[in-house]
């Protein structure tokens, strides 16, 4: 018998919770998109982004789309994340965190933060006898900065330290990239000069001492 994949596991699960939804009166969408990868637009809401649920109105099919993160592999958790996921498509993210998604979210057994909950002890116990009528999730956790990895030795000083593997096949992280400003050279201070990051451009340019709006310098 073939293993299956973990998105045939997740599609299981919806419908093994479809009837928990409706006692709810909160039925779920007769079709959902489910796979697994990294929510879009990471640290809109959160550091870490666990599930993402899409409005039917951003498909092209009008089909919700829902993506469990790759960091988790916890059947339990996983389950969890997925019913608060699943109660955004149910609500098609009308509501945020709020209103009809709270209450059923509540009434489903999620507990605190509405934008990160968790399952109640009673609803993880459900979960797991759930994740083993399931079998196993197919799934490999995914570290996007790497692997845990355990202290090294300090090397010796004549020994160069090895530089850590890349982890993924998109360009380096760079280190902060300081612009130049600079100011007029026909204002009173001559042309003075200062560098700064661009996140305090974008909250203002600065001035100079004699209160000239300076401009980035090409």
């Amino acid at each position: 018998m073939r293993e299956i994949t973990r998105e045939e596991w997740l599609h299981l699960a919806i419908e093994a919770l479809r009837p928990e939804f409706e006692k709810v009166d909160f039925p779920l969408p007769e079709k959902i998109h489910v796979s697994v990868g990294f929510g879009y637009g990471a640290k809109r809401e959160s550091a870490k982004i666990l599930g993402q649920c899409w409005s039917s109105l951003a498909s092209e099919d009008g089909v919700n789309h829902l993506f469990i993160s790759p960091e988790l592999k916890d059947e339990a958790r996983v389950l969890d994340v997925l019913i608060h996921e699943l109660v955004h498509a149910a609500d098609d993210c009308k509501n945020g965190h709020k209103g009809a998604f709270a209450k059923a979210a509540k009434a489903l057994g999620l507990t605190g933060k509405m934008t990160a909950t968790v399952a109640t002890p009673e609803l993880t116990e459900k979960l797991r006898d759930l994740a083993k009528a399931l079998g196993p999730y197919a799934h490999a956790t995914l570290y996007p900065m790497g692997k845990p990895i355990q202290p090294k030795a300090e090397p010796k000083p004549e020994e160069t330290p090895e530089e850590e593997p890349p982890v993924h096949s998109g360009p380096k992280k760079q280190g902060t990239r300081m612009i130049k400003v600079q100011c007029s050279t026909e204002c009173e201070c001559g042309g003075y000069v200062v560098r700064t990051t661009q996140k305090w451009i974008e909250v203002g340019m600065p001035v100079c001492p004699f209160g000239t709006v300076m401009e980035v310098s090409a």
